[in-house]
């Protein structure tokens, strides 16, 4: 049980520090420190730094992936307009925590070139859970021919919302949130009525 827990401390103090510091900028030293433990004692849970990374982003992705999902479920009875857009919120406020914001942003502009392939694979998993969920929700709303298209759009919207988290003040950022979805819903609903 302390192994598990000294384990748990690891990530999340390296979490942090990738977060903050990125992949090169962190050390194993770096990490020990902030665990409290001799850099040597790292090797007893993580064979390298690139596995202490790879761990990190395991369950980071593995915890958004459940809340992805769990979002999804606890919405489950809205209309299909509202489940979109609380998804779309909820994510925003889920990847404004500091940290989690930014270690998605590094992993996924900025991965290690030893890790890429790693970090993609990983990536992909993510895809197919929000895939899952949003065609799901696309179906109720009768997208069945082209619910590719307006998933590929969406995410396109999940990701430029999430990036803009970075820029704007929080009052901003819902001003353009707003918009963005007005612009996407009405958009997908015009498709609709013109076919």
């Amino acid at each position: 049980m302390k192994e598990e827990s000294t384990q748990n401390k690891i990530k999340d103090t390296a979490l942090s520090l990738f977060a903050r510091k990125g992949f090169e900028g962190t050390s194993l030293s770096d990490i020990a420190s902030g665990v409290g433990i001799k850099k040597p004692s790292l090797y007893a849970h993580f064979k390298n730094k690139e596995d202490l990374f790879l761990g990190v982003i395991y369950k980071v992705t593995v915890d958004y992936n459940e809340f992805f999902a769990n979002e999804a479920e606890r919405l489950n009875g809205e209309s299909p307009e509202n489940q979109l857009y609380y998804l779309l919120v909820k994510n925003t406020e889920y990847l404004r925590n500091d940290e989690l914001g930014l270690i998605f942003k590094r992993m996924m502009l900025f991965p290690p070139e030893s890790l890429r392939e790693e970090i993609y694979q990983m990536f992909e998993k993510t895809e197919e859970v929000m895939k899952s969920v949003i065609k799901s929700i696309l179906m109720q709303m009768d997208r069945h021919k082209d619910w590719e298209q307006v998933f590929d759009a969406y995410l396109c919207l999940l990701d430029g919302v999430f990036e803009q988290v970075f820029y704007y003040s929080p009052e901003e950022h819902q001003k353009r949130l707003e918009n963005s979805w007005s612009l996407f819903i009405n958009g997908v609903h015009c498709r609709t009525e013109g076919k």
